[in-house]
């Protein structure tokens, strides 16, 4: 091989060296956004949200009685991921969520919540697509609801801003498939808002989701689904 061949290989390697690792590697790591946070109770808006139902926001005596959800809250999906042989995490949220709340003295009993899946974004068009299409199959199924199924005592009334931590059994309709889930939440009274963040783990095949591995991006068999919902009345 002749000297000019050898360097000629040799930038050959290096370059698709560059595309294959380097290049992901500085766009994953330096110029591709961060992922958004997990959703927290700091997440909430500092405004009163407003449900549509002629809340006006100010005190609320007591939790007791139907709170319905309002402007703030999100579902969202979080997923570890490699792509391009990098380790990354998507994340996608839709703030179009409808649901509502009964209590009654200090026990949880009804809590149900829907999300329309034709509204989640991810800052990444050709992941939306792959959701909305092959995924999650969104025009065949374009909703995801949860229904409490068990009740859950709070013990006692809490204070305005105290969290309260429980656990939400429950079954959960996604991609037509329901199944029975448990959602760790915490939860707070804040003046005219009652607020519940919360997450749990769902195994793709569980609901019939087919791996959502494709292209560059790998993904293992399960996600976390969370939520930030507001309720007020």
């Amino acid at each position: 091989m002749s000297h000019r061949a050898r360097n000629l290989l040799i930038a050959a390697i290096v370059a698709v060296l560059l595309i294959t690792v380097v290049g992901p590697f500085v766009y994953i790591n330096v110029i591709k956004d961060d992922p958004a946070e997990e959703l927290s109770l700091e997440d909430l808006p500092t405004t009163v949200p407003t449900s549509g139902t002629g809340s006006t926001g100010g005190e609320v005596a007591g939790i007791e009685g139907d709170w319905t959800l309002a402007d703030g809250s999100i579902v969202g999906y979080r997923i570890q991921e490699t792509l391009f042989g990098q380790d990354s995490e998507a994340v996608g949220r839709s703030e179009d969520v409808t649901g509502e709340v009964t209590i009654e003295g200090t026990t949880v009993t009804a809590a149900t919540f829907e999300v329309d899946m034709t509204t989640f974004e991810s800052g990444e068009s050709q992941r939306d697509r792959q959701f909305e299409g092959r995924i999650m199959e969104v025009e065949t199924f374009p909703t995801a609801t949860f229904e409490l199924t068990e009740p859950i005592e709070l013990g006692s009334v809490p204070s305005d801003g105290e969290n309260v931590t429980a656990t939400a059994f429950g079954e959960l309709t996604l991609h037509g498939v329901t199944q029975e889930v448990a959602i760790d939440v915490v939860a707070r009274l804040d003046g005219s808002t009652f607020a519940v963040d919360g997450s749990t783990t769902i195994t793709f095949t569980d609901f019939g989701i087919d791996d959502p591995s494709g292209g560059p991006a790998s993904v293992g068999d399960d996600g976390e689904l969370e939520v930030l919902l507001v309720f007020s009345r």
